[in-house]
């Protein structure tokens, strides 16, 4: 029987990649890891034995909290009935990782993912002034790796002196590996390299290809979000600030693309009235 503190991994991955999402956090042992090394999307790893400092090293004020181990039994049912004695809205996922993995959901594998900061985050870094794909890549980052990562938008030319001063991974870069292959997008890339080829994200995807490269005849979608993208350009000077805008319209994207394909609209209503 399900446990009044749970959550199914039905209902996990329904909110996954939605700005309701979760914190998800990974309290697997080192050697479950190294059997299993890829994570949740969006969640990371902390070590069981501390849980209870994870409250106080981070504003979980508001939010809802998953917890991840191998099995779903004592260790996140023990590290969730501990953050909920903190404060904490926190479950543990039903079944854990394996429930997941048996599942055939996304998993992002660890090995892909770049080393993070002093402060937990990973850091990316684009030429500055985004448009498409520098919009769409740190959205698919925020949204199903990590949700907390930092960019960094600078002149073309101080791309790779950033990268190397600052151990920032660069992104959509002429001769970066997450940047375009042949007739794909950085956004492709990523997808493909971090597991993430749902169906969803793989429909979003063709929509950004065809407004990144002018090939609006991929998709009849492409032609709003190029129009959408550039409205945005023109109104934030500051390339954060246009990031924050930009995620909502991507946050609409993928919910089209994930639940609403099928519908249209008729107004006014074909129906004549009497």
């Amino acid at each position: 029987m399900p446990s009044l503190n749970s959550i199914s991994v039905s209902q996990l991955y329904r909110i996954v990649g939605t700005p309701d999402a979760p914190i998800i956090v990974d309290v697997r042992i080192d050697e479950d890891f190294v059997d299993d090394p890829y994570f949740i999307p969006s969640s990371f790893r902390y070590p069981f034995e501390a849980i209870g400092d994870l409250a106080a090293k981070q504003d979980l004020s508001g939010r809802k909290v998953v917890v991840v181990c191998q099995k779903g039994l004592k260790l996140s049912e023990g590290a969730a009935a501990i953050l909920r004695s903190a404060g904490v809205s926190a479950e543990h996922l039903e079944g854990g990782s394996f429930a997941w993995r048996d599942a055939s959901l996304p998993k992002v594998p660890a090995d892909k993912l770049p080393q993070k900061n002093d402060r937990n985050q990973t850091v990316w870094v684009t030429r500055h002034r985004p448009k498409i794909d520098r919009i769409a890549c740190p959205w698919l980052i925020r949204r199903f790796i990590d949700p907390s990562a930092q960019f960094l938008f600078v002149s073309p030319s101080q791309v790779e002196g950033v990268v190397d001063r600052f151990k920032a991974t660069p992104f959509d870069v002429e001769g970066s590996f997450w940047s375009h292959r042949g007739d794909r997008c950085s956004f492709d890339t990523m997808l493909e390299e971090l597991g993430l080829e749902t169906d969803a994200l793989l429909r979003l995807a063709t929509i950004v290809r065809g407004a990144d490269t002018n090939r609006h005849d991929l998709a009849p979608e492409a032609a709003g979000l190029l129009a959408a993208s550039l409205g945005l350009s023109r109104m934030y000077r500051d390339d954060l600030q246009q990031l924050e805008a930009g995620m909502g319209l991507y946050d609409a994207f993928y919910r089209w693309s994930r639940d609403a394909t099928e519908e249209g609209h008729d107004w006014p209503s074909s129906s004549k009235k009497a």
